[in-house]
């Protein structure tokens, strides 16, 4: 994705479309992607872009400040456009836009009031697995624990956090300052390199009941339909999009080489098996991203109207993200073996790669996700509901 850095004035940011910004974001993301991948965190231009766009409140409530409430399909089509440019950036936006709106969404009012008072939308990041523990006292809780893979912790103002409470082993989401933390210094990955998701640990960190909310919360006091979707809704968006970005960048990078016409991936325009070879995963890729999008319009389409979201909606959400996964990871394997030593050696092609290795090993497209989804979908789960990426007896 070549391109000169796009500026965009407060006046055009009003009249582009949201997924439209995002491709702005994507043109200068990709200039620094390669750095990014260096120094182990996105650039400052990056992340400035990302904050005058005002892509971190596409999942903050309109009645917020600086938030777009963005509908669900516009949203795929979003982290979608970031990934393209550069998978890195797509993930650290996709961490925090879920993290800030999601705080913006279900926070007590004096919370949100503090949190949203300012004319630049707070970045949250953090991690919302592996719980920590919270002993209630006075008001608050005392938060302790240790987290991995905080992606984007390194541009927030603000820790979005799981714990578990001492004595009840409720589920709650806790947002407190990030200097209310020690962060370590251990990102030496494979893939996402840019992402910066370091290692995170509070000890006994006091943080006030209002920065806190239930893990499952599945309504606003300020936000519409959107927000039923909840936290695990969010992430199936955000993983689902970035996968069909990157798929999307690799077929191109390797179809820009062929026809470039130099060295061995020039040879493949003559080449018949490499075209029946492309035409079939190309066919793969579009599939899997089709019912990405069939899934999030049906999704719309009955958020529109005011009804739940089906036990089979529920669950195709999940498919779908899982699923265009897998086929992503099937298209950096043909592009990489049919790149050869281009791939190999540093540059978009290897990047994206590694980017996309590194995305499989998330808990969102691990095996026993396929196995509980397909329980659901062959009617052998009729008492069964979500609990995000488990299933659960139905209340």
């Amino acid at each position: 994705m070549a391109g000169t850095q796009v500026k965009t004035s407060a006046a055009d940011a009003g009249t582009l479309d949201i997924p439209a910004r995002a491709k702005q974001v994507a043109t200068i993301a990709d200039e620094h992607a390669a750095a990014a991948d260096r120094q182990g965190q996105l650039s400052a231009p990056v992340v400035e872009a990302l904050h005058r766009e005002g892509l971190y409140g596409i999942w903050v409530p309109k009645s917020v400040r600086g938030g777009l409430e963005l509908d669900v399909v516009s949203s795929v089509k979003v982290i979608e456009n970031l990934s393209y440019g550069d998978p890195s950036t797509a993930w650290v936006l996709m961490a925090g836009a879920l993290a800030t709106g999601t705080g913006a969404a279900y926070l007590q009012q004096p919370a949100v009031d503090e949190l949203f008072k300012g004319d630049r939308l707070p970045a949250i990041a953090g991690q919302g697995t592996r719980p920590g523990t919270a002993v209630p006292k006075d008001g608050g809780f005392l938060l302790s624990g240790a987290w991995s893979f905080a992606s984007g912790i390194r541009h927030a103002s603000h820790i979005h956090t799981l714990a578990l409470i001492e004595g009840t082993n409720e589920p709650r989401i806790f947002v407190l300052p990030v200097e209310q933390a020690t962060l370590i210094d251990n990102w030496d990955v494979l893939g996402l390199r840019g992402t910066g998701s370091i290692d995170y640990r509070i000890d006994a960190a006091f943080v006030p009941e209002a920065y806190t909310h239930f893990a499952g919360a599945a309504s606003s006091p300020r936000g519409g339909a959107l927000f039923t979707i909840g936290i695990a809704g969010f992430a199936c968006i955000c993983h689902s999009g970035w996968a069909s970005g990157l798929a999307r960048r690799m077929l191109d990078e390797l179809a820009e080489r062929a026809r470039g016409g130099v060295g061995r991936t020039g040879s493949l325009a003559e080449s018949e098996s490499f075209h029946e070879q492309y035409a079939r995963v190309e066919a793969s890729y579009r599939a899997a991203r089709a019912l990405v999008f069939e899934t999030w319009g049906g999704v719309r389409e009955t958020l529109d109207r005011g009804d739940a979201l089906s036990h089979e909606q529920q669950t195709m959400m999940r498919l779908a993200m899982a699923h265009i996964t897998w086929t992503a990871h099937e298209v950096a394997e043909f592009v990489y073996t049919t790149a050869g030593t281009l791939a190999l050696r540093s540059g978009t092609i290897q990047r994206l790669f590694r980017d996309m290795h590194a995305g499989t090993q998330h808990i969102v497209c691990a095996p026993p996700l396929f196995r509980k989804m397909g329980q659901v979908l062959s009617g052998l789960a009729p008492n069964k509901q979500w609990a995000f990426l488990d299933l659960i007896d139905r209340a």
